[in-house]
């Protein structure tokens, strides 16, 4: 006789466990404890086998016969269900495994010691918000180019046309890994050149003009906020390093006798120690900072704690206040102004120029310029750039003073 709901339900707990039977093999076990198991029985190669289909009322009288009827069109094929389902099993652990987001968090690991941790940090946000909910459950070798193509319209359908294009690179990195690492076949990505639409780059705002330069380096030493950003503000165009590379400076990367700030390769973005020589005013802005913020590992510490750097805004939220828009000036446009005017006005060589700005710069040889490179010419570069910055100053000012004029480096 079949089992039916109502007695699956009033199925009481006895001293030992029991069984009720539907037929064709489908059983209930009741355990003492009164838990409710379903099984199947049935013959494979001779041999008796038991298959678990779930726990009751989970799983329904009418899914377990369900479950027990693939279970016979199995068999009848010459497959056994238990090894069937080990197989699935298996199959389903190796696609999680070899999932998209799997393979991205294996290659975001691997990147880690390599990348600065602000650029890490974006594309781990990145990878989150725009391609895990859609394609990060997806076995990354079954990942097809419309597939990718239909996730990455998506952000371009808000607008954001250059995080489009970050998508679609970062895609293009982790499948390539997944194809190194042999989980896929292929990188997709590269099918969808010319598919999105492109972005229009905007350099960053800088003043790169002479006069303008000294109207700016005037209103800095004119600017009447907090002492940190004050100096903040002073040192950037002296230094002209990243904006994050400023404001996370430690006071333990300075020899202010030696007049050098080394910054280490970890919170470099190009992961390469770099030493910075410092002109006289540059050591002078910081003994005379050093005495209210060198209790701090930080430079420059926030004003809300002096074990957190100031905020990423800070410089920029200055520049505000001191009248220069978004389009006129930001703190990245300090490396563009000293990038711009050291070359065509004061004829330094370029390659001093670029290995002070950190870019990759190669001898003739073909080596990269170590850290200490052309310090000696580096540090009379770095002097001439602020001696320079002090006579636009004053030429701002309405003082009597002639450009200064030097040969080639």
């Amino acid at each position: 006789m079949a089992l039916s709901d109502k007695a699956a339900a009033n199925a009481k707990a006895g001293p030992k466990p029991y069984r009720l039977f539907d037929g064709d093999g489908l059983y209930l076990e009741i355990s003492p404890r009164a838990a409710k198991y379903w099984r199947l029985k049935y013959r494979y190669a001779g041999k008796e086998k038991r298959l678990a289909l779930g726990v009751y009322p989970e799983v329904s009288l009418k899914v377990a016969r369900g479950y027990s009827e693939e279970a016979r069109k199995l068999l009848q094929n010459s497959v056994d269900p238990g090894e069937h389902r080990k197989v699935a099993r298996a199959s389903r652990l190796t696609s999680a495994a070899n999932s998209f987001e799997s393979v991205a968090l294996e290659w975001l690991l691997r990147k880690k010691s390599i990348w600065a941790a602000c650029h890490w940090t974006r594309v781990a946000a990145l990878l989150k918000r725009d391609l895990y909910p859609w394609i990060g459950s997806r076995p990354i070798g079954a990942i097809s180019p419309p597939e990718l193509l239909a996730t990455l319209r998506r952000i371009e359908s808000r607008g954001a046309l250059e995080t489009t294009k970050r998508a679609r690179i970062v895609a293009g990195q982790v499948f390539r890994f997944a194809v190194a690492t042999g989980r896929a076949e292929r990188d997709p990505s590269s099918d969808l050149r010319g598919a999105i639409t492109p972005a229009v780059k905007h350099h960053l705002a800088a003043i790169v003009e002479p006069k303008e330069a000294g109207k700016l380096l005037l209103a800095i030493n004119h600017y009447m906020g907090t002492p940190v950003v004050r100096a903040a503000l002073r040192l950037a165009p002296l230094v002209f390093v990243r904006p994050g590379e400023l404001r996370q400076a430690r006071w333990s990367e300075f020899d202010l006798d030696a007049a050098e700030w080394r910054i280490p390769a970890e919170r470099m973005k190009m992961r390469q120690a770099h030493l910075v020589p410092l002109a006289t005013k540059a050591v002078d802005i910081l003994r005379d900072l050093r005495p209210l913020t060198g209790h701090s590992d930080f430079v420059f510490p926030s004003h809300r704690s002096p074990q957190r750097p100031m905020s990423e805004n800070a410089i920029l939220v200055a520049l505000r206040a001191l009248g220069y828009t978004n389009d006129e000036m930001t703190g990245h446009g300090f490396r563009a102004m000293a990038r711009t005017m050291m070359d065509e006005v004061l004829h330094f060589r370029v390659d001093l120029i670029e290995h002070q700005l950190a870019h990759a710069v190669r001898d003739p040889n073909g080596r990269a310029y170590n850290r200490t490179a052309h310090l000696d010419e580096r540090k009379k570069m770095m002097q001439g750039w602020a001696d320079y910055l002090d006579q636009l100053q004053l030429q701002a000012a309405g003082a009597n003073v002639v450009p200064l004029k030097r040969a080639t480096a």
